[in-house]
């Protein structure tokens, strides 16, 4: 990641982070976010990347307005793929970590956040929700009365909206990391994913995202659908 893009990240992950941890010390709070950086730069991650990491914050950022806690909601996101193994799809296409059979990526990583919020001392109320909105991005089935929830499924999503070159490098960062897959059981896990997107009312929860990118992610897959399924 180029130097003046860390430096941007870190900079309003210090901000957020002393929001929800104001009796840490500033180069404690800084050694968690080089840890979190270093775990989205690792080589085997092809989409859940810094990158991806960068867009996701951006995003949260265009929809602060509907935010409850902002500051929680930003700390979700850079946990949010803090532990990203090399998935393992199930028959129902849903992700499980490599390393551990039974957890899944997001539970990996939501564990991890709780441990180190709660070293740099936030309060338990607001490190529970930092954990649960994590796990939500399993999902990305937010509940309506948790606008933070809301805020953070549509920003990991807003890929989906992505012009057509994004796009197009979305899907085949996301096929690399699923390199050890054969193709027939990726096709199957992908499409699955996808149709449960489009299945429900809604791919996009917040009033500002569902204008924004709804039409132009149902058109993304829905052409996405139509490759996989030739």
């Amino acid at each position: 990641m180029p130097g003046s893009t860390h430096d941007h990240l870190l900079g309003g992950w210090v901000r957020h982070l002393r929001q929800l941890a104001p009796a840490a010390g500033r180069e404690q709070v800084l050694a968690v976010g080089r840890d979190l950086l270093d775990r989205y730069g690792e080589p085997h991650r092809h989409y859940h990347d810094p990158r991806h990491l960068a867009e996701v914050l951006a995003a949260v950022a265009l929809l602060a307005e509907h935010a409850h806690d902002l500051s929680v909601a930003v700390a979700a996101a850079w946990w949010h793929d803090a532990v990203y193994e090399v998935p393992v799809l199930t028959s129902a296409g849903a992700p499980t970590s490599s390393t551990e059979p039974g957890v899944s990526n997001e539970e990996a990583s939501a564990r991890l956040a709780e441990e180190s919020l709660g070293r740099l001392g936030v309060d338990g109320e607001r490190l529970a929700h930092v954990g649960a909105l994590i796990r939500m991005t399993a999902a990305h089935d937010p509940s309506p009365l948790d606008r933070d929830a809301e805020v953070l499924s549509d920003a990991d999503l807003s890929v989906l909206a992505s012009p057509p070159n994004r796009y197009a490098t979305y899907v085949a960062d996301v096929r690399r990391e699923y390199a050890a897959v054969p193709d027939d059981l990726f096709r199957t896990g992908r499409a699955a994913i996808l149709r449960s997107l489009l299945a429900g009312d809604r791919v996009f929860r917040t009033p500002s995202a569902h204008e924004r990118w709804e039409a132009d992610a149902r058109a993304n897959i829905a052409a996405e659908l139509r490759e996989l399924d030739a």
